[in-house]
């Protein structure tokens, strides 16, 4: 659960995959496995991603802010089967401690995340991939929108895609958050305190999935390019 902000320069398979759900029992061993540095997961492009993402059909109430100073700029916008915004990029390292995310090197650290793995414990920001979303507001409803903890979200910076989690949430007003794992996948200095992108990342959240277990980053990346092709073909 974030409470701070920052201000920084995806039966049968076919019936899974329709259900956004993908089974434990499909990556064995997965869980322990930690953020991949690679330029791009799945087979499914940053470019064709973000052609597809050019205009907003806004379905948030209004707008949020990327930090506490900043003015409320950034929209909620729909898709047919996803919603997305493009906004910065802050560290969240809540959770799990670790050698990189602890309060040692996070003044904001909080040992807990909105959403938790398998077996009850927080989530580990430092190797799993996951997106923060606002709390629930008026200004927009994650859950009405059909965004669940576990979900898949494409998250795309340059020509790089990043398949992640919903894992955590943040401030009612503010948007654009994403675990230490994230940031360093996508080549964006993953430093809590001095890290993060000031602007140009994508978040795509595919609506009414859920990978199980949550911890499972390949499931995530499997589920992910299912959907992230499907989104490709319906919008």
């Amino acid at each position: 659960m974030r409470l701070r902000t920052l201000t920084f320069a995806a039966a049968s398979s076919a019936a899974l995959l329709a259900a956004g759900v993908l089974p434990a029992q499909a990556s064995a061993g997965a869980a322990a496995r930690t953020a991949p540095a690679s330029a791009r997961e799945g087979s499914v492009s940053a470019a064709d991603l973000l052609a597809k993402v050019k205009t907003c059909s806004q379905i948030s109430n209004g707008k949020y802010r990327t930090d506490d100073e900043t003015s409320a700029t950034v929209p909620v916008c729909g898709k047919n089967g996803a919603v997305f915004w493009k906004a910065d990029m802050d560290i969240d390292c809540d959770g799990q401690r670790t050698a990189n995310c602890n309060e040692n090197r996070d003044p904001w650290y909080q040992d807990d995340t909105a959403f938790h793995q398998s077996d009850g414990k927080p989530l580990k920001a430092e190797s799993l991939p996951y997106v923060v979303v606002p709390s629930s507001s008026g200004i927009w409803n994650y859950a009405s929108a059909g965004i669940k903890g576990g979900g898949v979200v494409a998250v795309v910076y340059g020509d790089k895609v990043e398949y992640a989690v919903v894992g955590d949430t943040g401030p009612q007003k503010i948007i654009g958050e994403a675990s230490y794992a994230t940031a360093k996948a996508l080549g964006i200095d993953p430093d809590p305190k001095t890290g993060g992108a000031d602007s140009g990342v994508t978040y795509i959240l595919f609506k009414n999935s859920k990978v199980s277990p949550i911890e499972s980053h390949s499931a995530a990346v499997s589920l992910g390019d299912q959907l992230a092709r499907q989104f490709i073909a319906n919008n």
